[in-house]
């Protein structure tokens, strides 16, 4: 059985959302926080694995990833109105934590966990959308490898550990802890 050769791979990019023709910056990694991540664990998003994962150290890139392979459409029907009592704490509304804009995580009643982020508030109900904010736009990746090498038996051991101390493998935030403050706060990265 051949033994999989897995990649570290580390990225300094820009991250521009396409949408009804307007490109708008979503996000760039910083030289003090760049993307890195081990090839063939799902910590990025597969398409975007599959464009720099043969690349070289000092490569640069400009690809797309078309919304259908990256958040899918927006969706309507899964922007929901949800009663505004889920949010008291003690018969009070948390007026701190939710507010229009913020990103709040919630669960189902099968206990996944994932994020949604609050479109409005009314008298009796709270209306939230919980579509990817990326959902319905092309990404457009322009960036640099900053480091690209095999994986040493040890960094993918201590990926390994990492999943299993931790319990959620990432999939308790539904593959949106791109950033800690945007859900799960293992530090993994999901692209």
């Amino acid at each position: 059985m051949e033994k999989t050769t897995h990649r570290y791979i580390v990225a300094q990019y820009e991250l521009y959302s396409t949408a009804e023709g307007k490109q708008t910056l979503e996000e760039a990694t910083t030289e003090e926080k760049p993307f890195a991540f081990l090839t063939g664990f799902g910590m990025a998003m597969e398409p975007f694995e599959k464009a720099v994962k043969d690349l070289s150290t000092g490569d640069k890139f400009d690809f797309t990833i078309e919304c259908d392979n990256a958040y899918g459409a927006y969706e309507a029907e899964r922007v929901v109105d949800l009663d505004k009592s889920i949010f008291s704490i003690n018969n009070h509304f948390d007026h701190e934590n939710i507010f229009e804009g913020a990103v709040i995580p919630l669960e189902n009643e099968d206990g996944n966990r994932f994020l949604g982020r609050v479109v409005s508030i009314g008298e009796e109900k709270v209306k939230v959308d919980l579509n990817h904010p990326l959902a319905g736009k092309d990404l457009n990746f322009k960036g640099e490898i900053v480091e690209a090498r095999d994986a040493t038996d040890s960094e993918v051991e201590g990926f390994i550990k990492h999943i299993e101390s931790h319990h959620c493998g990432c999939g308790d935030c539904e593959g949106d802890c791109h950033h800690d403050d945007h859900g799960c706060g293992c530090g993994c990265h999901h692209h």
